[in-house]
């Protein structure tokens, strides 16, 4: 896996119009983890990427009507199936932490990346997931070192707002999927 402008290459790309300049001399050094389902508890269809383009349509389901109208983005998706679609360039801000802190820093999006987990608080996440998320996260730590030590939920950020990525996400399973990789890649 490796990037080019930002993009994961051979990730399917869906540019997002909601994303911006980070901050002057600004590089990511935090890595967010999200849980998205679109109706709420329902997987695959169109209205993830819809909604992160800004063309979800209010009508399509009764939930939509109260969402439709958001401007909020991830750097990328990983479906279930583990498929990764990027949205934003790693580089650029994309609108994905709201109101948040880590570690005494407001504003996250700032300085951080949000990988979006197609699923819930409370299903299991899946195997291709998993491994997809490690992919990932070993690649963003080749570009911006620092965000290895600092990975982080969507809950932990926004603690008054945000649950995700829940009680069905592994912190330990993930995190050993990395530690696994990484000395496998060092021998």
């Amino acid at each position: 896996m490796q990037l080019q402008a930002g993009w994961i290459v051979g990730a399917r790309r869906v540019a997002s119009p909601h994303f911006n300049q980070r901050p002057d001399n600004e590089i990511p050094t935090l890595l967010v983890i999200h849980n998205i389902s679109l109706p709420p508890g329902e997987f695959g269809g169109p209205w993830i990427d819809d909604l992160f383009t800004g063309t979800l349509d209010p009508a399509a389901h009764p939930y939509f009507a109260d969402i439709a109208h958001l401007r909020v983005s991830a750097h990328c998706l990983i479906r279930r199936d583990g498929e990764i679609v990027q949205y934003v360039p790693f580089h650029l801000r994309a609108w994905h932490a709201g109101v948040s802190c880590y570690q005494g820093r407001e504003a996250c999006n700032d300085f951080s990346i949000g990988i979006e987990l197609e699923g819930t608080d409370t299903l299991p996440y899946t195997e291709a997931q998993y491994a997809a998320l490690q992919a990932v996260t070993r690649l963003l730590t080749e570009h911006y070192p620092q965000i290895a030590e600092n990975i982080t939920g969507h809950s932990d950020i926004a603690p008054e707002r945000k649950t995700d990525p829940g009680s069905a996400f592994d912190w330990e399973r993930f995190r050993e999927g990395l530690e696994t990789s990484h000395s496998r890649s060092s021998r």
